[in-house]
């Protein structure tokens, strides 16, 4: 199915979803919910959600008010309503986090429950303009096991969060792992420090994120697929992702990030009608050796990317740290990348248009245009070890040195690059 097809298809469903779930409502200040911002509503939140679910599903109603709450669980086709003014407040208490098996970096280990979670249900929705404010850092920072993520989908399909603003620190925001059918829009993200990514799309598939405005501390997004031999011996790629008419903002790593965790292999992404901007990279491709997995069919269009490093950063050498069980053996099974393609970009502040220099030899990437790019750079293009290649349309300013640098790059539009009128 084409792709605008299948989500336009996906939204109906959702509408379809969403109304039969307002027939039935479930207001949790009738499950004994305060709102009052002290007392502990984590109850209340679950029997509204029980009764929810045990009654074929519906809408789960929040109005105004302060929800202190620790994790809560959500079953089949049930929507959880935030109203204007209604802010759940994550509780700091560790022990309001049950331990479950999670995916974490790549890997499954023990971790603490997400504030809000869902296990293998269907027609999931967290809607309405209230917020989500995570819990504080002496529980966000812990790592083994894992502190809680804000909201985490687990073998979940039709998803749908939509209105809401989140605000985290020190882990992720949003994390849909072995989903189907997600849908992210119109969402306020804000994280700070090291792991306070925005929106980790973790082995899924048929994912829409749309008009979201997020600004963090780690990858504002990332798309994974876990890492390691166990990983490609699961074989759940992350496919048909489009990202679109969003803001995104990285303070330390990446606007969009790439192959921390891909041996499962990333393919058929979309970006377009974007704004990025990353603290060290636009895009960012990665991976290093032992890794597996692929980037495939990564297409950007009508794209701005201000105050970077790069507009787009390949480093496929030795990115990251290995995997418990590394992919072993010939390296022709690690990471390859073929069909990367961008048109129409906009570039401002920017130190390198394009810094792809750690490309291993025995995998040069296959299949690379870049078309149509305009606008300011300190330096331009940069690459190593590309075959079918097609550069047309560059058209940046300001730039120190040659427009290109290659070390065994063959292709289209590399003899004659220098002759690009600039104006």
């Amino acid at each position: 199915m084409h792709r605008l097809c299948r989500f336009v298809s996906l939204s109906v469903l959702c509408l379809v979803v969403q109304g039969t779930m307002q027939a039935k409502e479930f207001n949790v200040r009738s499950f004994g919910a305060t709102g009052d911002g002290t007392r502990l509503d984590t109850a209340a939140f679950q029997k509204a959600l029980d009764a929810c679910a045990a009654n074929g599903g519906g809408t789960v109603i929040v109005s105004a008010g302060q929800y202190l709450i620790g994790s809560v669980v959500m079953g089949n086709h049930t929507q959880l309503r935030l109203k204007h003014g209604a802010n759940l407040i994550a509780s700091s208490d560790i022990a309001d986090y049950p331990l479950t098996r999670v995916r974490f970096e790549g890997e499954f280990v023990q971790g603490h429950r997400a504030l809000i979670y869902a296990k293998d249900e269907t027609g999931i929705a967290i809607t309405g303009d209230g917020s989500i404010t995570g819990p504080p850092l002496n529980v966000s920072r812990l790592r083994n096991p894992r502190g809680p993520v804000l909201i985490e989908t687990c073998g979940c399909t039709n998803v749908t969060l939509e209105g809401f603003s989140t605000q985290y620190e020190r882990l992720w925001s949003i994390h849909p792992l072995f989903c189907r059918n997600v849908t992210i829009k119109n969402l306020k993200i804000r994280s700070v420090d090291l792991n306070g990514d925005g929106i980790d799309i973790d082995s899924c598939q048929d994912v829409l994120i749309d008009h979201c405005d997020i600004n963090t501390g780690d990858d504002a997004i990332s798309l994974k697929s876990g890492r390691g031999q166990s990983a490609v011996r699961m074989d759940r790629p992350t496919q048909n992702v489009t990202i679109r008419n969003c803001t995104l903002v990285s303070s330390t790593f990446a606007a969009i990030g790439i192959g921390t965790e891909l041996s499962g292999g990333i393919s058929d992404t979309l970006v377009e009608d974007c704004t990025l901007s990353g603290h060290q990279n636009g895009i960012f491709l990665k991976s290093r050796d032992g890794r597996g997995g692929y980037i495939k069919n990564f297409t950007g269009k009508n794209l701005t990317i201000h105050d970077s490093p790069t507009f787009l950063g390949i480093e496929l050498l030795d990115k990251g740290i290995q995997a418990s069980d590394p992919v072993l053996g010939d390296p022709d099974q690690w990471t390859q990348l073929s069909n990367i393609q961008f048109e129409h970009i906009r570039v401002d502040n920017i130190h390198y248009l394009l810094l792809a220099q750690e490309v291993p030899p025995e995998r040069p990437i296959d299949g690379f245009i870049l078309d149509d790019v305009r606008g300011t750079c300190e330096h331009a293009l940069n690459m190593a070890y590309m075959k079918n290649v097609t550069l047309t349309g560059i058209k940046v300013t300001n730039y120190q040195g040659p427009l290109l640098r290659e070390t065994h790059v063959e292709g289209q539009g590399l003899s004659n690059l220098e002759l690009a009128d600039p104006n």
